[in-house]
């Protein structure tokens, strides 16, 4: 048996850390594998620097960084002599800087969330989707009631969740929904999702006038109750280069309608378990929550067919079982 380590060098709850969050108790099922650092629920199996450094100059160990910084200090570890096999994950689509290129060249295996990311890094990679704990993201069994217990107004509940920014697309979702909202009294909608300083200014100048009809919720550590009583879950993002957003989504249930980013189509199918905008598409944005705010049965009939979908593509053990045996090949080299 080796052990497995995932470092956590973030002070912010983001999407990376409920990906830590889940992935770590799938592996520890077959593996020993701790956490170290913080901004992590308490209940992760955790390792302090003194046992680590002991453990890794008499055994192998899985360093599996997620950020520069983590992989950074498993070459220390390396360095000081310790049996460590560094794996990194690339989570972004975004080119990376020189240097970020330059120390992912010193991990023995990186891993890409989709073949965008591994073509931008333009190292070679291995591709291992993220999957989702689907014990802890599940349909509720009344959606109504859920998001009555939000307390947010409205019947219905439509939102975006993730930070708030200009290139997150927050913008384009109320400039879609402006006009719609005076017919649609039964629904109300919600940003989750942190916005401070130039940030806020901007979203709330946006809201300037329908202030009562989309409301900021801020940053939310319990994400699940807001899937659990969204009814449509709207993703206007420009570009991004894995989000569990829209997986987590599915697997409650929620009707996704997100920008056509390139990873997409191989998640969601147009019409049947989500829906599709060009990004930036403003009018067609709001064409498609038009009809869907007009018939919320169909929402949720989409909905129940990303839920199907999701549970049977995205649990987190098809990742865990990928991650196992990438992790033993480069333990038996």
């Amino acid at each position: 048996m080796t052990l497995i380590v995932h470092p956590h060098f973030h002070k912010r709850y983001t999407g990376v850390t409920r990906h830590v969050e889940s992935v770590v108790p799938a592996l520890a099922r077959g593996d020993e594998t701790r956490v170290i650092g913080s901004g992590l629920t308490e209940a992760l199996p955790r390792i302090t620097w003194g046992e680590l450094i002991r453990r890794s100059h008499r055994e192998p160990i899985v360093w599996h960084a997620h950020r520069n910084n983590e992989l950074l200090a498993g070459m220390l570890l390396k360095a000081l002599g310790g049996r460590v096999q560094l794996v990194f994950t690339r989570h972004t689509s975004v080119a990376p800087t020189r240097f970020t290129r330059w120390i992912a060249r010193g991990a023995d295996a990186l891993v890409s969330l989709t073949k965008q990311i591994s073509d931008v890094i333009a190292l070679p990679s291995t591709v291992i989707a993220h999957g989702i704990d689907l014990t802890r993201f599940r349909p509720p069994e009344d959606r109504d009631a859920a998001w009555a217990r939000l307390k947010q107004g409205g019947r219905y509940g439509i939102g975006v969740i993730g930070r708030i920014r200009k290139e997150k697309g927050q913008g384009d979702f109320i400039e879609a929904l402006r006009p719609l909202l005076p017919a649609r009294p039964d629904w109300q909608a919600v940003l989750v999702g942190l916005a401070k300083g130039p940030d806020l200014a901007w979203v709330n100048g946006l809201r300037e006038g329908i202030e009562d009809r989309v409301m900021l919720a801020g940053e939310q550590s319990t994400i699940e109750p807001w899937y659990q009583g969204l009814s449509i879950l709207v993703h206007p993002s420009y570009a991004e280069g894995y989000s569990l957003v829209h997986v987590e989504a599915m697997a409650s249930g929620c009707c996704v309608v997100a920008s056509k980013l390139p990873y997409l189509d191989t998640l969601i199918e147009h019409g049947r378990t989500g829906f599709f905008f060009e990004p930036g598409d403003v009018k067609g944005l709001r064409g498609l929550l038009d009809e869907l705010t007009r018939e919320p049965e169909r929402a949720h009939q989409v909905g129940r067919n990303a839920e199907e979908e999701a549970r049977r593509r995205c649990g987190v053990e098809h990742e865990a079982r990928a991650l196992r045996d990438l992790y033993q090949s480069l333990v038996k080299r």
